[in-house]
C-alpha cells in the first residue's frame, strides 16, 4: 500500500475533518476560517477569508453575497482554491477544485440558524460596494431592523448564496524543524484518491 495512504488514510476528506476538529479544540479564534482565492475570467486573482460551514464527501461549503467580488468572480470563473492554516497546530491544508451552488433550500435552512444581527447585516450590507459614510451603513441596518421587527424567520436575501468547492486535489502540510516540512498531496482519480509526497 502507498505509504501515505497507510499512514494518513485513503480519504483526505476524513483527514481534513480530523485536522479541523483538532484545531477547534486549540485555535483561539475561528478555526473554520479559510483563505479562498478566486479569479476573473482572464485570470486576475484575489483572495480573502471566509468561514467553512461544512466539510463532507461532497466538498467544502461556505456562504457569501453573490453580488460581492468573490461571488461575481465565481460566476465568471468557477474554479477556486482554499487554504487553512492553524498556528496552534502548525498545520496547513490547501484545496483546489471547482465551485457549485448548493440548493436554495439548503441556503434557506442555514440562513435561519444565523443570529438575527447577522441576518439583518446580510440585508443591509451591499458587499464590496463603496459607500460615503459609516452612518450610511448604520442607517441601512436600522432600516432593516424596522422592516423585520417582530418577524421570527427573516427571509434570506436572494443574493445571499451557498457554495461548495468540489476538490480535485488536497495538499497537507505539517511544520517540522529546519524547514523540512511534511507535505503530501492527494489527487482525485475517478472515485478514488492517489497520494504522493512533496518536497518541502
Amino acid at each position: 500500500m502507498n505509504e501515505i495512504l497507510e499512514q494518513y488514510g485513503r480519504d483526505p476528506i476524513v483527514l481534513c475533518k480530523n485536522w479541523l476538529e483538532e484545531a477547534v479544540s486549540k485555535e483561539i479564534n475561528d478555526p473554520e476560517a479559510v483563505n479562498i482565492a478566486t479569479a476573473t475570467k482572464d485570470g486576475k486573482p484575489s483572495n480573502r477569508m471566509v468561514l467553512i460551514k461544512e466539510i463532507d464527501d461532497k466538498g467544502f461549503k461556505f456562504h457569501t453575497n453573490a453580488d460581492g467580488r468573490k461571488g461575481r468572480e465565481l460566476a465568471e470563473n468557477p474554479f477556486a482554491s482554499l487554504c487553512f492554516y492553524w498556528k496552534s497546530t502548525r498545520k496547513q491544508i490547501r484545496v483546489e477544485g471547482h465551485i457549485e451552488h448548493i440548493p436554495e433550500e439548503e441556503s434557506d435552512e442555514y440562513f435561519l440558524t444565523r443570529p438575527i444581527e447577522r441576518q439583518i447585516g446580510a440585508w443591509a450590507s451591499k458587499q464590496s460596494k463603496p459607500f460615503e459614510k459609516w452612518e450610511d451603513l448604520e442607517a441601512a441596518v436600522k432600516k432593516y431592523e424596522g422592516e423585520f421587527a417582530g418577524i421570527d424567520n427573516i427571509p434570506r436575501p436572494p443574493y445571499w448564496k451557498g457554495y461548495r468547492l468540489i476538490p480535485s486535489s488536497i495538499e497537507f502540510w505539517i511544520a517540522q524543524k529546519d524547514r523540512l516540512h511534511t507535505r503530501f498531496l492527494y489527487t482525485k482519480n475517478g472515485d478514488t484518491w492517489d497520494a504522493t509526497w512533496l518536497c518541502p
